[in-house]
């Protein structure tokens, strides 16, 4: 049966330790902007999170045949017209300054074509979708924060390693409070179409631990 997970908390430090931190350049949109017409920011290589350039990690083969069969699966009952694959999402207001987000799918309730001088927002998404291989960490932790403050109601993370999928729902201001991971032999349905149900195995089709 699906294994409730809890959120990822940090370790306390000793009362007699000190963290400090050297100082870090914080970006923002704006800035990432400049730096594009100049020829200096690829938007290819980085990713803006919390103010931070996270260098995209190259995708794999387990990666790609992951999401080909999410596609696969999304496309029995989801036009083409409204996935947005691999594209920047507006997520909130304190967050769109500094953050700008590539999640691998986003299953939006208008076009894609709609959106001609903006990004999706959170309100425009119906399920959100990370394919995790090595940044699992980072798609558990400060990315589903960041969703959860954008208010992504439905979020999943496919863990391929584990051949897992991890959804998150019911998002709060510092996070999801229902993560539950559903694993080989069991089966989740996205909020917005309740009917449609996805068997976890076929998610991760001739992949082995």
């Amino acid at each position: 049966m699906p294994v409730a997970v809890a959120p990822q908390t940090e370790i306390p430090l000793p009362p007699w330790s000190t963290a400090v931190y050297p100082p870090r350049k914080r970006w923002t949109r704006a800035e990432c902007q400049g730096l594009e017409s100049t020829g200096l920011w690829d938007r290819d290589r980085f990713e803006l999170i919390d103010g931070e350039l996270i260098s995209k990690v190259p995708k794999k083969r387990p990666h790609s045949i992951v999401f080909v069969a999410v596609l696969k699966w999304l496309s029995g009952f989801v036009d083409q017209l409204f996935l947005n694959l691999e594209s920047p999402l507006d997520v909130a207001p304190g967050d769109n300054p500094s953050s700008e987000p590539e999640p691998d799918i986003a299953v939006l309730a208008r076009e894609a074509t709609e959106f001609q001088s903006v990004y999706p927002s959170a309100s425009d998404v119906r399920l959100l979708i990370e394919i995790s291989d090595s940044t699992l960490a980072f798609d558990l932790g400060p990315k589903a924060r960041l969703y959860a403050r954008a208010g992504v109601a439905d979020f999943w993370v496919f863990d391929v390693r584990a051949r897992r999928i991890i959804v998150h729902r019911e998002p709060k201001l510092g996070g999801y409070a229902n993560v539950t991971a559903y694993a080989e032999g069991e089966s989740v349905a996205p909020l917005a179409k309740p009917e449609v149900v996805l068997q976890v195995t076929a998610a991760f089709p001739l992949l082995r631990a």
